[in-house]
């Protein structure tokens, strides 16, 4: 078997290995019944055993409450930028966007095909290097809108938004964050996000949405764009991502067994404050992030020096430090570091950029 090297990707992004090598044991049989994951049927009593125990496991470690959905979707968080606001927003209305990074201003674009929307903070003056603290909310949003953490430019809310109006649903893009720390679900009208940087593989996105919300949507959309029709349907209407979900299964298993999001919590800020630290006192490598919106997702930095970063680079994949590339956006180094990373790892990066440093 080829050995596992350090894998820094932003996503697709690395998986527990005990999730892995159970998932590699029932791909030929699930369990004792001869068929693959792969191979069931979505309405067969094997793979409704999983789906439920997926939801039940999503709504243990979040406390969930009663009166939310939890919906096993496709088509990933880039599709519900657009599938909410057909559903919650009309002509008449506006829906406030906190714009922190390229996936808001995506989520931006989108909204306006069907209402009006108030940019209500941006930090892309600076690039997106920082979490806005000054917000202009218009008066009476539908629906205010947030990115929790910006997987490009390595910034992080620490907390939910403050000082939203009176009434107004909070709805969050938690891609590259979610159930990565203890959330308060019911402060939300709307979680969603993409399950390939800490709940599973790419191809199934997890909706956790309150009933009014979704009983409020528009009635007069396709089927398949309600959000009433998949709820109404257990996530079943189509034909839905089994291996997907079978894995994020294996996965919530795999955090509440490891401290749930508190544990999770406890060791995201261990490995980030280790990476922050060395940059901090580095002579070669700088944050590019704010210090006070720094994420403990996605850690990005620079030298400064356009060519000894390529070798960084080059160097780091030839030792086993895949994915290191910044996006475009940023330049320089990104270090993904989600739930599923090892400490180990961290430690081994810090310890390859202090050599590096030490023979610049």
């Amino acid at each position: 078997m080829t050995s596992r090297i350090w894998n820094f990707s932003a996503g697709p992004a690395v998986l527990p290995e005990p999730v892995l090598e159970e998932a590699r044991e029932n791909l030929l049989s699930l369990g004792d019944t001869g068929v693959g994951i792969c191979e069931h049927s979505h309405r067969g009593k094997p793979f409704v055993a999983v789906a439920e125990e997926a939801e039940s496991l999503c709504r243990e470690i979040a406390g969930i409450p009663d009166n939310y959905r939890v919906l096993f979707l496709q088509g990933g968080a880039s599709f519900q930028f657009a599938m909410i606001p057909m559903n919650f927003l009309n002509k008449d209305q506006t829906a406030d966007y906190l714009v922190t990074g390229s996936w808001s201003k995506k989520a931006v674009k989108e909204a306006k095909l069907f209402g009006n929307v108030n940019t209500a903070c941006s930090s892309e003056d600076a690039n997106f290097n920082y979490i806005p603290t000054q917000i202009a909310y218009s008066d009476q949003p539908r629906y205010v809108h947030y990115t929790s953490n910006n997987t490009i430019y390595g910034t992080q809310f620490s907390g939910e938004p403050e000082g939203l109006p009176g009434g107004a649903t909070l709805i969050c893009d938690a891609s590259s964050d979610i159930f990565s720390r203890p959330i308060d679900v019911s402060r939300y009208g709307m979680i969603y996000a993409g399950a390939q940087k800490n709940l599973g593989p790419s191809g199934v996105t997890l909706v956790i949405i309150r009933d009014d919300l979704l009983e409020s949507g528009c009635t007069e959309l396709t089927s398949m764009l309600q959000y009433r029709t998949h709820s109404g349907a257990g996530s079943m209407y189509n034909t839905p991502p089994t291996f997907g979900i079978y894995l994020m299964m294996l996965v919530f298993r795999w955090i509440r067994d490891n401290g749930g999001l508190t544990g999770m919590a406890e060791r995201n800020g261990q490995k980030a404050a280790l990476l922050y630290d060395y940059l901090q006192s580095s002579s070669l490598f700088s944050a590019t992030a704010e210090e006070n919106s720094r994420s403990k997702m996605n850690v990005t930095f620079v030298t400064g020096n356009a060519d000894i970063d390529a070798k960084f680079i080059a160097d780091a994949a030839e030792q086993g430090f895949n994915a290191l590339k910044g996006h475009r956006s940023v330049g320089g180094m990104r270090a993904s570091i989600y739930n599923a990373f090892p400490l180990e790892g961290v430690d081994a990066l810090i310890q390859f950029m202090k050599d590096f440093e030490a023979n610049a």
